[in-house]
């Protein structure tokens, strides 16, 4: 059985402070300070939209510490997998961003996010092992939402090329991805979307109807249905991450802490607001260790 880390799809949203950050922190606090503490594994969603700075990973580097086996993982630049651009100095300026990531063992994965119109085609499984071979220094996962990419040679080209494969749960839609279970390389990887149906069509955008879209907080039996499947794909995986992206009031965050007691059988700590806004979902789960003292002092 490899090793589960659990986490969430970024962490700088506004509308998780005095949900799942307190409203006013101690000076020179970060929320990486606060997703380390709960979870295992967070997935940076900046470096969709632009090349991350060295230095500025680092920093990111220094704010886990606390936590000996926190991952990241990091989503490919729209540049690559949207406008297909693969400029080589665009590729090493990204690649330049995840190599303290890559140096310090803490990149769990580098995502290839595809849209839903990126069907199964000879000319788009080209494109998918262009980009396994510009980006092979990295464990590479690539998250389809077509149906297509089910078929046989669909999952060849995964297995073929050891991409691993990203199992996701979306909203019901025509031709969408359904939720499988998955291991094409030793790398079992899991996005939770959320089945609001103002998610449909692989939209997952970031406009103002994003927050609408994210906002669905997953029962427990519907919890239960994935603790089924990532167990089977964690028999074989070196690893394996869950990321949950239902964002919306920190959704993400409570199932995130919900689906790791589901799976460890162990009920931990939850942040105070976090509690104090689910109190059902939350009622079993506890403090952390002089919580406020040790990560917000008085001003």
């Amino acid at each position: 059985m490899s090793s589960l880390y659990i986490g969430t799809a970024g962490w700088a949203y506004p509308h998780w402070n005095g949900v799942v950050y307190p409203k006013t922190s101690g000076a020179g606090r970060h929320p990486l300070d606060i997703i380390a503490k709960y979870l295992d594994a967070v997935e940076v969603n900046s470096s969709f939209y632009q090349f991350l700075r060295p230095e500025l990973v680092r920093l990111w580097l220094k704010k886990v510490e606390a936590n000996p086996r926190f991952l990241f993982t990091a989503k490919l630049h729209q540049r690559f997998t949207h406008a297909r651009i693969l400029d080589p100095k665009e590729i090493s300026s990204f690649k330049d961003g995840l190599i303290p990531l890559l140096g310090a063992k803490r990149l769990g994965a580098v995502l290839l996010q595809f849209p839903w119109s990126f069907r199964f085609t000879a000319e788009n499984r080209d494109f998918l092992i262009r980009l396994r071979r510009e980006f092979h220094e990295f464990p590479l996962v690539a998250e389809m939402r077509h149906d297509s990419w089910m078929a046989e040679e669909g999952i060849g080209t995964f297995l073929d090329y050891r991409i691993g494969f990203c199992n996701i749960d979306q909203p019901e839609y025509t031709r969408a991805m359904p939720p499988p279970s998955f291991l094409t390389s030793g790398i079992g990887y899991v996005r939770l979307h959320g089945r609001n149906p103002r998610n449909a069509l692989g939209a997952f955008d970031r406009g103002a109807v994003r927050s609408k879209q994210h906002d669905y907080l997953y029962s427990e039996p519907e919890l239960g249905e994935w603790a089924r499947r990532i167990e089977q794909v964690q028999r074989f995986a070196e690893r394996t991450v869950v990321i949950f992206n239902n964002d919306a009031g920190g959704k993400s965050f409570v199932n995130a802490l919900q689906l790791r007691a589901l799976v460890t059988g162990v009920r931990g700590s939850a942040p105070k607001d976090l509690r104090r806004r689910y109190p059902v979902e939350l009622s079993e789960f506890g403090p952390a260790y002089a919580e406020q003292q040790c990560l917000f002092p008085a001003a």
